[in-house]
């Protein structure tokens, strides 16, 4: 099958709710739907999914509503529209416990500084807007946004003209603003990076990504927003340049895999960040899986787990390796029975397996089926694919209270109305 045989596109409103206990799905209801889009954010805030954002055609179709899903009664509520920020995609969101902070991204024409506040309380329903003061980041989309248990941190990104090093802390016990500001231990400008919060020692980690110039970079830094400064990152040792790479944060350590470098290769080595030491720690390629980007990686709590992707043939594999970094070794994971290659899917951890789904196989399929592998068998059991949404990729998964829950995306469709989206996934409970 090729590109020529795609038939047009749309953006879907559809999702699944998978219980891995049972390999059953529910189908997420239609009634209340927010319309189907792309580049939205979703955050879970214990008992519901909050969908907000996105576009269904990028200059023309941006959103600025959204919709809170109850998996325990499978129904969505809309989110109001009054005093809701403007239409956006490709801003950030985070929870705090209370609200759903939203900032920053782009209407389609324009670099965005302004956000809200979502209270999702069914008696309040509200949103207030985040500050318009002092010390607003100036405009940006493709940021990173961590929140650090009282603030929310933005930082990077591109501004429509170039990548910037500037980032802020928002406040919202007292909605204001303070700069991250910029010393010499502040990073260079950049976007594709990662960041970590590292809730042992109070700072946020950012590393890698791509400058306005096209160097993949291997540099990075720590800002602490106790004492309101960032502090250096050792470059010794440290992984070369890269982009699209995947980190984890052990609980202290951020170790950095994979990826693409400056001369597109595909990357099969990493390194462990250790904050207390300031030092890096190179990770051993010995029995480690072949270098590859658009894989995904979870933290089990002693192990990090690298599955699927696309390796320098830049066809999708069906392979990973789980890396101890106490013990600095890779282990094989069984193919047997594994789910077919893939990109652009999603892994989520349970507490003892990892669940993979969707993703496209770099032919124009995309995929409604996955797998779940328990490390300590090494063994993969299929994921049913009754009542299963239909294929997607490039959505998101975060595993919560015993189910998955998968919603929106991309899929191109063969020979039929072709939908492009791009969807999020969530978890939370079900009644069986």
């Amino acid at each position: 099958m090729t590109a020529a045989d795609m038939t047009g596109d749309s953006y879907l409103n559809t999702g699944g709710v998978y219980e891995p206990y049972s390999n059953y799905w529910v189908g997420t209801a239609l009634t209340d739907a927010p319309a189907g889009r792309k580049y939205h954010t979703a955050v879970w805030t214990g008992d519901q999914m909050i969908v907000w954002g996105g576009t269904y055609h990028s200059g023309i179709g941006e959103l600025k509503d959204g919709g809170r899903y109850n998996p325990s009664g499978n129904s969505w509520t809309q989110t109001t529209d009054t005093n809701a920020p403007s239409a956006r995609e490709s801003h950030t969101a985070v929870w705090t416990g209370s609200e759903m902070i939203v900032w920053g991204g782009s209407d389609g024409f324009d670099y965005l500084d302004t956000g809200g506040r979502y209270d999702p309380n069914p008696a309040g329903d509200s949103w207030k807007a985040t500050d318009s003061g002092l010390n607003i980041p100036s405009a940006r989309d493709f940021h990173t946004a961590v929140w650090t248990g009282s603030e929310m941190i933005v930082w990077g990104g591109y501004d429509g003209s170039q990548f910037v090093k500037t980032g802020g802390r928002y406040d919202p016990a007292t909605d204001s603003w303070m700069p991250t500001g910029i010393d010499e231990n502040t990073p260079s400008g950049r976007e594709y990076h990662t960041a970590v919060w590292d809730n042992t020692d109070g700072v946020m980690i950012v590393w890698g990504g791509v400058d306005e110039y096209g160097n993949y970079l291997n540099d990075g830094g720590r800002y602490s927003p106790g004492t309101y400064a960032w502090l250096p990152l050792s470059g010794d040792g440290a992984p070369i340049g890269r982009a699209y790479h995947t980190a984890v944060w052990t609980g202290t350590e951020m170790v950095v895999w994979g990826g693409i470098d400056q001369d597109s290769n595909y990357m099969n080595d990493g390194g462990q960040y250790d904050p207390f030491l300031e030092s890096w720690m190179p990770i051993a390629t010995t029995d480690a899986p072949a270098g590859r980007t658009n894989h995904t990686a979870v933290w089990t709590g002693s192990e990090m787990i690298v599955w699927g992707g696309t390796d320098q043939t830049y066809y999708p594999v069906n392979d990973g390796g789980r890396y101890d970094p106490f013990l600095h070794s890779w282990l094989p994971i069984s193919t047997k029975n594994a789910p077919t290659g893939r990109q652009n899917h999603t892994a989520v951890w349970t507490g003892y397996m990892m669940i993979v789904w969707g993703g496209d196989d770099g032919y124009y399929n995309y995929l409604n089926d996955g797998g779940q592998y328990d490390p300590l068998t090494d063994r993969w059991t299929e994921v049913s694919t009754k009542f299963a949404p239909s294929g997607r990729s490039y959505h998101t998964a975060v595993w919560s209270l015993g189910v998955m829950i998968v919603w929106g995306g991309l899929a191109i469709v063969i020979s039929t109305p072709a939908a492009y989206m791009n969807h999020t996934a969530i978890t939370g409970w079900v009644p069986r």
